[in-house]
């Protein structure tokens, strides 16, 4: 593969994620009541500390992404975030019947994300990011 198309489909494999990851964080802090209360629904503890945590990963992990910036370490950490809110927000094994299609649809979507920030991790930023600048 040559070197432009290998920057290409670092940047493009980045701004992908950013898609996803940004406007989450921002609708968790635009939103924040509504995100303490899902976050609460599951039962999981401390809630309000929860969604500050969540967004922060989200808008701070998704600005790393999109600039490149300690890229390895955002994609990872965004992974195992994405894992963790998988399992507890998409146990499409914890839901009635007529529901699991679209919870296991969620779930398995964000296993596919994971998937793509390990690769992201794996592979580095690409020379279109600031990574590249530092080296």
């Amino acid at each position: 593969m040559s070197k432009t198309l290998h920057n290409s489909f670092s940047l493009a494999a980045r701004l992908l994620m950013v898609a996803l990851f940004v406007p989450a964080g921002i609708g968790k802090l635009t939103g924040f009541s509504g995100t303490v209360g899902y976050i609460a629904s599951v039962g999981l503890p401390l809630p309000t500390v929860g969604a500050v945590l969540a967004l922060l990963v989200e808008i701070v992990g998704g600005v790393a992404l999109l600039v490149g910036f300690g890229t390895r370490i955002a994609a990872v950490v965004l992974a195992v975030f994405t894992l963790a809110a998988s399992v507890f927000f998409h146990a499409f094994w914890a839901v009635p019947a007529d529901q699991a299609f679209v919870t296991q649809l969620l779930f398995y979507k964000n296993i596919a994300v994971v998937g793509g920030l390990l690769a992201i991790a794996a592979n580095g930023a690409g020379a279109w990011s600031l990574d590249a600048r530092r080296d």
